[in-house]
């Protein structure tokens, strides 16, 4: 089955039309362009912001570390302090062990 041929329509259009037309063609253009870079700004922006944030986050990740290796040094040398009292007050125990016999026969003749 054929299809009936279409006689080739008149433009009706005048010259002022189709001026008019091509000038709001080249405005959309214009607009789209402008959108077109402003996204582009924007992503380069959030791009930057992005690695801000990283290197952020990534310092304060290495701070946090460093405070964390500083408290665990701390918390060796407390341990050591710790150790040297506790032998300091065993030596006062055993100084005292010999004397305490002493110092109740003192003290239950002061009674």
């Amino acid at each position: 089955m054929e299809t009936p041929s279409k006689q080739p329509e008149i433009s009706s259009v005048t010259h002022e039309e189709e001026e008019e037309m091509q000038h709001d063609i080249s405005k959309l253009q214009d607009q789209v362009q402008q959108i077109s870079l402003s996204q582009k700004v924007t992503e380069a922006k959030m791009d930057g912001l992005k690695k801000g944030v990283e290197a952020n986050m990534d310092g304060l990740n290495n701070c946090m570390e460093a405070n964390m290796t500083g408290v665990e040094s701390n918390m060796d040398g407390m341990e050591a302090k710790m150790d040297g009292m506790e032998v300091k007050i065993d030596g006062i125990e055993e100084k005292l062990g010999g004397n305490i016999e002493y110092l109740k026969i003192d003290l239950i003749k002061l009674l």
